[in-house]
């Protein structure tokens, strides 16, 4: 049983600020981040995106959309920099449970920039604890960072660590990025996992049981350390002269950019990029999984222009063939625990590349799968069928994520 002083927990004090001051693992360069801070200041609108896994999405907030990370550490900086109540801040939030970069380089586009529509002056991306099932091993990260690097009104991107209760997450991969191009870079896991370990007559100040409503996810208490995280290193950015000279974005590659410029490929466009037949995968899904984007509490659907087989309808009609000229292709498909879902054969170029079964994790998300990687763009059929035994079963194609 926690005694009085583990529940309280002190915010204001000197030693949670040098708590939350350990988090900054690199100022970086940071004129993209003192650009997006004086638009603030002089009340020009302002759009703060924020990209990553089940952390961004808000889990274990209550409720989620008020007391997430995400959304605490942006009204902190309109509280830090825009303290007028007709400030111009858009808050974008993009996060998607249970998944890693490799999708999330695909979502980009459409979750973030909407489709081209908004172009965020800040993006925080949190993938530190989500890419251990991306299948290009940092790849895919690297390519999304790049993405919203490269923009043409050049934002800030702040890479964030967070950590799971086990003091796990993949910094080691994925902060060997932020360090080549030379890009803040803020750890929580640094902030806190040390002062976990010690008792709290010895400056423990918060306890792992504390911080983290389950194994995965902050309560309320653990995003508002996030949030404050990332406020220090706002202020310190504020705080600090401005770096002159060039930034880094133009060099060579850390892991990989192979993916940079992926694009998303489903029932809404697919007909304009491929030639596709639906065969048996005519049915549209629509239990898929949810996320509450920006600060809406409600669940938004993700990837509704799905193709999805039913016994119902697809029994007799056959595979999905596609025809697409491309040099990458992920596969974005549904996984569920559903037993009224079945495993699916992947041919590519008529091998067969996978037995894909959507109970892998047995709960309703969106996972990806690499089809292929190549260097060159070429003309390739994709073919997409239930496994024997399995006809009388459902699987949903998502869509897919290409390079041409």
């Amino acid at each position: 049983m926690q005694d009085m002083s583990e529940r309280s927990l002190n915010f204001e004090s000197q030693a949670y600020r040098d708590l939350i001051a350990k988090s900054l693992l690199h100022k970086g360069h940071n004129a993209r981040l003192k650009k997006a801070i004086e638009k603030t200041k002089r009340g020009e609108p302002v759009t703060i995106a924020y990209i990553g896994g089940s952390i961004t999405q808000g889990a274990g907030a209550e409720p989620i959309h008020m007391n997430c990370y995400a959304y605490q550490s942006f009204y902190l900086f309109k509280k830090m920099f825009a303290p007028t109540s007709n400030s111009s801040l858009r808050f974008i939030k993009a996060g998607l449970g249970g998944t890693p970069s490799e999708l999330g380089v695909i979502r980009y586009h459409r979750d973030v920039l909407r489709e081209g529509e908004v172009k965020p002056d800040i993006v925080i991306v949190e993938f530190a604890v989500n890419d251990a099932d991306d299948e290009t091993e940092g790849t895919c990260y690297e390519s999304l960072v790049l993405q919203a690097l490269r923009a043409d009104n050049d934002p800030a991107v702040i890479l964030l660590f967070s950590v799971f209760k086990n003091d796990w997450n993949l910094q080691d991969r994925l902060a060997p990025v932020g360090w080549h191009y030379n890009l803040p870079m803020v750890s929580v896991k640094d902030a806190v996992v040390e002062q976990f370990q010690l008792p709290s007559e010895e400056g423990r100040l918060i306890s792992k049981e504390q911080y983290f409503h389950d194994i995965y996810h902050p309560t309320n208490a653990g995003h508002l350390i996030m949030a404050d995280c990332l406020g220090w290193l706002f202020e310190v950015t504020d705080r600090s002269d401005l770096d002159h000279g060039k930034d880094m974005i133009n060099k060579p590659p850390l892991i990989g950019n192979a993916f940079v410029d992926v694009k998303l490929l489903d029932r809404l466009n697919g007909e304009s990029v491929a030639r596709i037949d639906v065969g048996g995968f005519g049915e549209t899904d629509t239990d898929l999984q949810m996320a509450e984007m920006d600060d809406d509490p409600y669940g938004t659907p993700h990837f509704p222009n799905n193709w999805m087989y039913s016994r119902e309808s697809g029994s007799q009609a056959g595979s999905f063939k596609m025809i697409l000229r491309s040099k990458r292709l992920i596969l974005v498909f549904k996984d569920s625990a559903s037993n009224e879902f079945g495993i699916a054969n992947i041919y590519v170029d008529g091998e067969l590349v996978h037995k894909t079964d959507p109970h892998q994790i047995n709960w309703t998300h969106c996972h990806v799968l690499l089809l292929f990687d190549e260097k060159q763009s070429s003309e390739h059929i994709i073919e997409i069928g239930m496994a024997e035994g399995h006809e009388d079963k459902s699987f949903t194609i998502l869509g897919f994520g290409y390079v041409d």
